[in-house]
């Protein structure tokens, strides 16, 4: 096991049409702040308090997921999960998602969880942590 190097998670990134708008939701929504910038074609943004950054790239063939799954349909290929501090902040975070621009997943198959769809499609949740 000792010959397995340090890998640690950096970022996660995200395909989208349009970095600008979806980096801006996503700062909107968490209170990050744009780090990194590549012109046109990608950038990350950060918290504040550091830690695993979200990355933007431009993907101008991109096909947003369908939530829940469909057969034949584009699938999602990861979902993040952000933390709120209880049960009591859910319905905050998620207004609050929606004021920036989400919308909540018509379906739901948890009360521990909401899923998020941002203005792309992609889905996040928000979870009691």
């Amino acid at each position: 096991m000792n010959n397995i190097p340090i890998i640690k998670l950096k970022s996660i990134v995200l395909d989208c049409p349009d970095i600008q708008a979806l980096s801006d939701f996503y700062i909107r929504m968490l209170g990050w702040e744009k780090d990194f910038v590549e012109e046109g074609d990608f950038l990350d943004i950060r918290s504040l308090s550091g830690g695993v950054k979200i990355a933007f790239q431009t993907n101008t063939d991109y096909i947003p997921p369908v939530w829940p799954e469909q057969p034949d349909a584009q699938q999602q290929m990861l979902h993040i999960d952000f933390t709120i501090q209880s049960k009591e902040d859910m319905e905050r975070a998620v207004n609050h998602a929606i004021s920036c621009g989400a919308t909540k997943a018509d379906t739901q198959y948890c009360n521990e969880w909401t899923v998020m769809i941002d203005p792309v499609g992609h889905p996040f949740c928000f979870v009691v942590g």
